[in-house]
């Protein structure tokens, strides 16, 4: 079973005025932002930074595990949601002021046996079959009102594979936790 990453309220709107900053020094040219020095930023966990604009997803990228320390891979995910999501056009100045900044810190993946015991809006989920793999957040499934049953298809998808994928014994399920916060 996989342990949620708890931060506390501090560090999350460090990181978040940290986002916003970052995408102004790219948008702007405004000051490269400086995180604190506490050793939290140093741990290598998964991170996903999502942006929403109006209430809609307007960009999200992020690494599923941690390989390199959070201060690092906070900033390449800010930039690579903003500027990299080939599902949008890159962000520019003008929508700066209009993004919400949404940051997940995800814990260890952990194997299920079953995808009957996956709990919506408690678990995030990596689905691989062969080659074909895809991930929702924790957060995916509740914000579309999805049931176990169409995550997993819609998830299925999103891989690459057929909606009813998710019942192959081939396919695989890893779930993992995420502190969520947002501006």
């Amino acid at each position: 079973m996989t342990t949620k990453v708890y931060m506390n309220i501090n560090q999350q709107k460090e990181l978040l005025q940290a986002v916003r900053a970052y995408l102004a020094h790219k948008l702007r040219d405004e000051d490269f932002p400086e995180l604190s020095k506490d050793p939290f930023y140093k741990k290598e966990l998964g991170l996903f930074v999502t942006l929403h604009m109006h209430g809609d997803l307007r960009g999200c990228i992020g690494y599923i595990q941690g390989f390199k320390p959070l201060k690092h891979a906070l900033f390449e995910m800010a930039e690579a949601a903003a500027f990299q999501d080939h599902r949008f056009l890159p962000l520019v100045e003008s929508e700066l002021d209009d993004i919400e900044i949404e940051i997940s810190i995800l814990s260890e993946l952990s194997e299920v046996e079953n995808y009957h015991d996956i709990v919506i809006g408690v678990d995030g989920v990596l689905l691989k079959q062969g080659r074909n793999q895809a991930v929702f957040l924790p957060q995916v499934a509740p914000e579309q009102g999805w049931d176990l049953e169409t995550t997993l298809k819609h998830l299925c998808r999103k891989a690459g594979l057929s909606p009813n994928a998710y019942k192959d014994r081939k396919t695989s399920f890893e779930v993992f936790q995420a502190d969520v916060f947002s501006e």
